[in-house]
């Protein structure tokens, strides 16, 4: 990669999520090294949910109980669709979701309609789509990404209020379908307190970077060497706030 970048005059070169090892030893080779954190849920060799949940302190399991209740008590039925189960009126609808998703948030929509049609035409066995029904209507979805072991949360969007629809849909589904499976995590990306009470971790992510001018890699080695630090506590902090009563002191 380093030849390629002096042969095309390339000023720096970013290698993101790579293992830990391969972190290691790109840190070895001269690289600058990051760490950041997402949230993962990891499967401990549970059967079912309720092994999860057994695995949990009282209160939070409570909770999550109370959660998953509230929905199924709700009239919204869920869906979990991948392979030939996904049709075209799911992706249609699953692109109006993300847009309300996108101009809620005052994001930037990035993904088009055919980029949909197009992942559950090319890959569906790969696609995970949680879609919620209300009345006959569609009215929330989650997608999913999922990979040799593990199952990526990617996008969510909802037309209307629903008291815990987003955690069941997002979290809850998500975890039912990894156990199903025998997958070894979810990892629910970046953000959301709020995804540690029920049972996402915060979990170190990695990143390598080589800078061509030596003046502009001092300084960001420099700003990494306190953000190093500053991540770790970060880590250590949220994990005081996890759910398992097997971490509890």
């Amino acid at each position: 990669m380093e030849q390629v970048a002096g042969q095309a005059g390339i000023s720096s070169i970013h290698v993101t999520f790579p293992t830990q090892a391969d972190w290691e030893l790109l840190g070895a080779a001269g690289w600058l090294q990051r760490v950041g954190h997402q949230f993962h849920w990891e499967n401990r060799g549970y059967a079912t949910f309720d092994d999860f949940l057994g695995d949990l302190n009282s209160r939070k399991r409570k909770a999550i109980r109370k959660e998953r209740r509230v929905v199924a008590e709700s009239g919204v039925r869920l869906h979990t669709l991948t392979g030939s189960d996904l049709k075209p009126e799911h992706w249609d609808t699953f692109y109006r979701f993300y847009m309300n998703t996108s101009d809620r948030k005052w994001g930037s929509a990035y993904l088009t309609k055919r980029f949909f049609h197009r992942l559950g035409a090319l890959m569906p066995d790969r696609v995970v789509l949680i879609m919620a029904e209300d009345g006959g209507q569609w009215v929330a979805g989650a997608l999913n990404l999922c990979g040799g072991d593990t199952l990526y949360g990617r996008n969510w969007g909802c037309n209307g209020l629903y008291k815990h629809l987003h955690f069941e849909a997002c979290y809850y589904r998500a975890i039912d379908f990894a156990i199903a499976r025998g997958l070894k995590r979810v990892e629910a990306g970046a953000q959301g307190r709020h995804k540690i009470q029920r049972g996402y971790l915060p979990t170190a992510t990695y990143s390598a970077h080589w800078i061509r001018d030596p003046n502009f890699r001092k300084a960001v080695a420099n700003f990494l060497e306190h953000e190093t630090a500053a991540a770790a506590q970060e880590i250590a902090l949220l994990m005081e706030e996890s759910p398992f009563r097997r971490e509890e002191s």
